[in-house]
């Protein structure tokens, strides 16, 4: 597959980028996964330090740990984002948003990205009308999901400041060492999870960009 460029239609194309999880186009090997039962935390990342391999933040407890487990840190390591999310219980609602949009394959090919994953409980927070509606209309859903996503690889040292997404917004990230949020109101839970091609930090809010 042809690397992808930042093109009106790129843009659609990663997009996928949170909805990693989804799965394939048409690969139903990638279905969403059930909804993890430990819950993604909101307290404070201070009060869950930087783990061996660099991630943090205390929704972190939520993934799983065996490495032979596709969720885990270790197997979402070694392949691209949209499988990687694919595998994590976490990011279920995200994975069906992802497939929905028919972006995995693009994000999958895709090359450095930094990638705002909203956990279940971050579209459990959207009332179901709104997140209905969007998931009914591809190219808002596509505007929202691109907006979760920037191009280039971002550690947590370069992680605060604006960034342009790949929807053609802003997102804004304020804080430093393990504790950021997004927007003023999305906290990072898990940052600085690595997939082979992106850069992932679960977000507890849906981040929306302006109409």
């Amino acid at each position: 597959m042809r690397p992808m460029k930042l093109t009106a239609v790129a843009l659609a194309a990663t997009l996928s980028l949170g909805l990693a999880a989804c799965g394939g186009d048409g690969d139903d090997s990638g279905a969403a996964a059930p909804a993890s039962s430990a819950p993604m935390s909101s307290a404070p990342a201070s009060s869950a330090p930087a783990m061996a391999d660099g991630q943090f933040g205390p929704g972190c407890a939520a993934v799983p740990t065996d490495a032979t487990n596709p969720g885990s840190f270790a197997a979402m390591a070694k392949v691209p984002v949209a499988t990687a999310a694919s595998g994590n219980p976490v990011l279920s609602t995200l994975v069906t948003a992802v497939k929905q949009a028919g972006l995995v394959d693009s994000l999958n090919s895709a090359q450095g990205l930094t990638v705002f994953a909203p956990s279940n409980d971050a579209f459990g927070k959207l009332p179901k009308a709104d997140l209905d509606k969007v998931l009914a209309d591809k190219k808002m859903l596509t505007d929202v999901l691109t907006y979760h996503v920037v191009e280039g690889r971002l550690g947590p040292d370069q992680l605060a400041g604006a960034h342009k997404t790949l929807q053609g917004g802003e997102v804004t990230v304020a804080g430093s060492g393990t504790e950021f949020t997004v927007n003023g109101n999305s906290m990072v839970i898990c940052g600085n999870v690595q997939t082979a091609n992106a850069t992932v930090y679960i977000v507890d809010s849906v981040l929306m960009p302006k109409s």
